[in-house]
């Protein structure tokens, strides 16, 4: 039986919003998403046609508001629940459907797909796993992304000019965001894989290695490249991707204390504000200002991993880490821990003598800073600071071998895990390599910035690609946004926030 009452109130609400002329620019009519329904015909081309996907898990109670919002302002069927709905399946069938109505001669869906648009609402976690999706579809024209700051650091949206706060949820500053997203320009950022391969814990508190306890963008898979000296029996192998940062060691301890704490207690985390107090909390109770003799082993990066870095292409080299190191990030973007900038701007000086540049977003390079505690990590508040620069590199691996401790922990934009190292005479390996760019949506204010807006002061190698090194192989040429890269029904979405 056909709801008549409900199908009269949408195309009352799709009339309304086709009249205002500060919405109907951001309009996709519903066709577009189900090729069966009857084409509508529209007057005028959408300039800023958008889809967007909302954590209505991120920010307390504000993901469901803001959900609301925008279904209120545009047309349904282009606002999506990330609980309800992967963005993968969306995409998949948002193009598939618009690559059969442009065979069939629709211009407004040839239009609409050049001019896409899309914007994100959660935390850094949310954003990823968007992008990795767009990268796997590997389309010709990828589609930009705007992100609105729904988590608690919120470095994603900081970065590119979007801020940090969460947003209001009212309907005049969701209409300012969507001009805003109308207006922004189109900036490239760098794409990294990580791969990490070690044999499976037979015991331990890490055993099994569950795929809940490991960030969704990192997921297990079976097929590795012949030539991998990992590559035998009883090994497995983890892949994803990553656009802000990689970090191992307290940062990562603290932030999965952090996480383990609101998945106990969800209810004591609605609200930004109280959640950096809580995690300003931790870093004083983890540790992070003082190490006791017991945990000096397991706290100094040094004595946990050896560390290969490639600066140029075909050319590793080890990196010499100070005994004193605790944490290591490997720093796409300039904002970490709520927008700090850990690697900051060299002077002309250090860039000459240490073959250093500026952190452009798009030259192919990550940025890698030490840390030896939180007192060293509060320079980044005064002026000018930035941690211990330690490289700029291509690719990066790390090899754990058998040491003192059993664990440590590790992050991918901002999602934390607790990481089995080796007893025996084992290795666990990861490695981090160029895997492409991405569009995002920057605002005037963007911090980020592109080697393009630039004349650099030395040549740079154009290859950022690393294009000999099993650039062919199957673990290299997704990050896993298909049937593995998406919340399991299960999954806890606060996780994201």
């Amino acid at each position: 039986m056909v709801d008549h009452t409900s199908k009269t109130d949408r195309v009352l609400k799709i009339l309304k919003i086709k009249k205002e002329e500060s919405l109907r620019e951001f309009y996709i009519p519903e066709y577009i998403f189900e090729p069966e329904l009857e084409v509508e015909k529209l007057s005028y081309t959408p300039q800023c046609p958008v889809v967007v996907f909302i954590n209505s898990k991120s920010g307390g109670q504000l993901g469901g508001e803001l959900l609301i919002t925008y279904r209120e302002l545009l047309n349904k069927v282009q606002v999506f629940d990330l609980g309800e709905m992967a963005p993968d399946k969306v995409l998949h069938k948002l193009y598939a459907n618009l690559e059969v109505l442009k065979l069939r001669g629709d211009e407004l869906a040839d239009q609409i797909q050049k001019r896409l648009r899309l914007i994100v609402a959660g935390g850094d976690g949310t954003a990823s796993w968007l992008l990795g999706v767009i990268c796997d579809l590997k389309l010709e024209h990828p589609p930009p992304v705007a992100t609105v700051p729904l988590g608690t650091g919120n470095n994603l949206p900081f970065s590119f000019g979007w801020g940090k706060k969460n947003p209001m949820t009212d309907r005049q500053s969701v209409k300012s965001f969507l001009e805003l997203v109308m207006r922004a320009r189109e900036m490239k950022i760098d794409s990294w894989h990580i791969i990490m391969r070690m044999r499976a814990p037979k015991e331990g508190s890490c055993d099994p290695v569950a795929p809940l306890e490991l960030p969704h963008s990192l997921h297990a898979f079976h097929r590795v490249s012949s030539s991998d000296p990992l590559n035998m029996e009883g090994y497995h192998t983890f892949r994803g991707g990553f656009w802000n940062y990689f970090s191992m060691g307290m940062d990562a301890q603290v932030s999965y204390a952090f996480h383990s704490e609101r998945k106990l207690h969800p209810e004591k985390f609605k609200n930004q504000l109280v959640n950096q107090v809580t995690y300003a909390k931790l870093v004083g109770s983890q540790g992070w200002f003082s190490a006791s003799p017991s945990h000096s082993s397991s706290w100094n990066f040094a004595q946990l991993a050896k560390v290969m870095i490639m600066r140029r292409h075909g050319q590793w080299d080890e990196l010499e880490i100070p005994q004193s190191t605790r944490s290591i990030i490997c720093l796409n973007l300039p904002s970490f821990s709520g927008g700090l900038n850990p690697w900051g701007t060299p002077s002309k000086r250090k860039q000459r003598d240490r073959d250093l540049t500026p952190p452009y977003v798009d030259d192919g390079l990550l940025e890698v800073v030490g840390f030896r505690d939180a007192w060293h990590g509060l320079i980044l508040l005064a002026p000018k600071g930035h941690g211990t620069r330690l490289a700029q590199a291509r690719r990066i691996r790390f090899e754990f071998h058998k040491g003192a401790v059993d664990h440590t922990y590790m992050r991918i934009d901002g999602e934390p895990w607790k990481q089995p190292l080796p007893k025996d005479d084992d290795t666990v390996v990861v490695e981090i390599s160029h895997h492409g760019q991405v569009n995002m949506l920057a605002n005037p204010n963007c911090r980020s910035k592109s080697i393009h807006d630039s004349s650099l002061s030395h040549h740079r190698d154009s290859d950022s690609s690393d294009s000999s090194d099993d650039e062919q192989t199957e673990e290299k040429r997704k990050f896993g946004a298909a049937d593995t890269f998406k919340y399991p029904l299960e999954a806890d979405l606060s996780h994201f926030s």
